[in-house]
């Protein structure tokens, strides 16, 4: 008689083969796990993508502001020296013309979304949208830290950030 080697496996029963049908998965189980992954990865992709597109019109939008207040910062001396030809103008005529600049200049700024600030002689010195330029010695029956002048006018967007301060000046 033949003696069997220790290597050798002894047959495996059919319960066992059985056994192990029973836990590899089926083809149609196979398949939905990987349209399962599938769909994990695709739902992954769209969700990062999504966030590309907002994160990228947020930068375009943000770009195209700040490029638009340096453009105004660059014109604003330009309006500037309108206002102080109005100021200057001695007769109507030239009066008119010039305003009528300074109107189209001001609808302009509108349009691009802009707005001057409002800054009035006795108001309130405010430096969250005004620049001290001058302090002048405080005058009898005038209230300290009011505007006395205004020197140059102040522009904001319309969200309310200040694009170029209001120069003033300021009872001390």
């Amino acid at each position: 008689m033949a003696k069997k080697k220790d290597t050798e496996k002894p047959a495996e029963s059919t319960e066992d083969v059985k056994k192990e049908k029973v836990n590899e998965p089926t083809p149609l189980e196979q398949a939905q796990a990987l349209a399962e992954d599938y769909k994990r990865k695709w739902y992954s992709v769209s969700a990062e993508y999504d966030n590309y597109r907002k994160r990228n019109a947020a930068a375009v939008s943000k770009a195209y502001a700040e490029g638009a207040a340096e453009a105004l910062l660059k014109l604003l001396p330009v309006a500037d020296n309108f206002s102080y030809a109005l100021d200057s103008a001695s007769d109507e005529k030239t009066k008119a013309g010039i305003d009528k600049v300074i109107k189209s200049f001001n609808t302009i700024l509108a349009s691009l979304g802009f707005e001057e600030i409002t800054v009035n002689a006795g108001d309130a010195f405010d430096e969250t949208v005004m620049e001290a330029v001058f302090n002048y010695p405080c005058e009898e029956g005038v209230e300290p830290n009011t505007v006395k002048q205004v020197l140059k006018k102040g522009y904001k967007t319309k969200e309310g950030k200040v694009v170029r301060f209001a120069q003033v000046a300021v009872n001390g």
